[in-house]
């Protein structure tokens, strides 16, 4: 699995000949200017799907675009899928409970200690993270918009991680040193860090994070964008 950062909470992964786009926000993204986010997609003719963790608009400003750029299949829970299958696109509703089969390998939705609604007001359901668990044997927690909660300890019954996405910017999420209690809880020795230096509010400084984590024995990536790595 391929796995590439491109800001905020977005991602991309490739998993065998698959790719999945995690919570698109580039276009109205401070990081990127004149859009030169499509770069990023130059090569790709086909993202096979779209996964929403939440309603907020900085986790749902590039859905629509891409799904009809690129034929998408969105997933994310039934309020949210209800959403933008009434604008046309092709959704998969989800809810917490068991393990879902995809062409991919399979989801879980996972609990997550946050807030859900679109910027017009409408409800956006609860919000949640997935687990993946794919065909090409890897096992991927992304745990959304979260605050730290119990419910993570549940994970490591189902798998054994070999990377976890935490938000660690603090004030809408978890911060860094909430991150690595959640590490611990997951059993995950390898975060990947989401949702920080967007915005003032959510600053970190890089090199304390990263050296509180190592401390821990956690290897935390700090990506740049449009930054790749092997898991």
């Amino acid at each position: 699995m391929i796995i590439q950062f491109l800001s905020h909470s977005t991602c991309l992964l490739k998993i065998d000949k698959f790719y999945l786009l995690i919570d698109p926000f580039l276009s109205k993204n401070p990081i990127f200017k004149n859009n030169d986010y499509h770069k990023y997609f130059n090569n790709i003719d086909v993202i096979h799907y779209i996964l929403v963790s939440h309603a907020h608009f900085d986790h749902v400003c590039d859905v629509e675009y891409f799904a009809k750029k690129y034929h998408s299949t969105i997933i994310s829970n039934y309020e949210i899928s209800m959403f933008f299958e009434k604008k046309g696109l092709i959704t998969y509703g989800i809810n917490y409970g068991a393990f879902i089969n995809f062409p991919f390998g399979k989801i879980k939705y996972i609990w997550a200690t946050h807030s859900s609604v679109f910027n017009d007001g409408t409800y956006g359901g609860n919000p949640g993270g997935f687990l993946l668990s794919t065909i090409d044997k890897k096992n991927i927690y992304f745990a959304g918009d979260t605050a730290l909660h119990y419910d993570m300890m549940l994970l490591p019954r189902f798998v054994t991680l070999d990377l976890s996405i935490l938000p660690i910017g603090g004030r809408y999420t978890m911060d860094y040193e909430e991150a690595i209690i959640a590490a611990e809880l997951l059993k995950s020795n390898k975060i990947l860090g989401v949702h920080y230096n967007t915005f003032s509010d959510i600053k970190i400084d890089n090199k304390i994070v990263k050296n509180q984590f190592l401390k821990k024995g956690i290897k935390l990536f700090l990506l740049k964008t449009g930054e790749k790595i092997l898991i």
